[in-house]
């Protein structure tokens, strides 16, 4: 058996990491499509958006410890405690999102929420391709909704701006990878600690919340 030291620390499940990196795919080709006007593909993109934000809130709820909201989701006191101790030789990775971070998260999903719940009920300028939902409101309120989805864009990269500038203080300041864990599901556990048992959520819970969220996604657009 290896070192303690040596141990791998399991912190990400697959539908979390895939979670992310749709994501920045997602996020990505939604930005395209809204700037080339190719506007039936970023609707199909949107759908997909929306499905995963469903999920993603439901495997907050129901998925493997790390990805729980309770996990990760802290109390200001707890934040503060945490800045104060990050640059002390002591400081030890968080197993998941650490209070901080965690907050970035909520962020970033309240934000992209309400830029596709925008989007639904947006009305371009001539009417012509509209949000599926723009049939509920009037003109003049789908067309405050259009400016407002556009405004939470810019909105949506400030933050995606200081995600990537703690990624990059935490790799050359605390000399912890981020990305790695992200991508593999784990990391080596701190030297001298033992790993911190995380248990995977059961594949039945996995199901349900892609039931949950397809039949969402769909009905929205339909």
């Amino acid at each position: 058996m290896s070192a303690v030291g040596q141990t791998r620390q399991f912190i990400w499940d697959w539908p979390t990491r895939l979670f992310h990196w749709a994501l920045v795919i997602l996020i990505a080709g939604l930005w395209w499509t809204a700037e080339q006007r190719e506007m039936a593909l970023h609707y199909q993109l949107g759908q997909i958006m929306l499905g995963l934000l469903v999920f993603r809130v439901y495997w907050g709820f129901a998925g493997t410890r790390t990805a729980q909201f309770t996990h990760f989701i802290k109390w200001p006191g707890s934040i503060i405690a945490y800045l104060r101790g990050l640059f002390r030789p002591e400081h030890t990775p968080s197993v998941g999102h650490n209070p901080l971070g965690g907050l970035s998260v909520l962020a970033m999903l309240l934000v992209l929420a309400a830029q596709v719940g925008l989007g639904l009920f947006a009305v371009d300028v001539d009417g012509m391709e509209s949000g599926p939902l723009s049939r509920y409101v009037d003109f003049d309120t789908g067309r405050e909704a259009a400016d407002l989805h556009d405004t939470m864009f810019n909105v949506l990269l400030v933050l995606i701006g200081l995600h990537l500038a703690a990624i990059a203080f935490y790799h050359l300041v605390r000399r912890t990878n981020l990305i790695g864990p992200m991508i593999t599901g784990s990391r080596k556990a701190p030297e001298g600690t033992a790993p911190e048992p995380v248990k995977a959520a059961p594949l039945w819970r996995l199901a349900l919340g892609v039931v949950i969220a397809v039949a969402v996604a769909w009905r929205a657009f339909n």
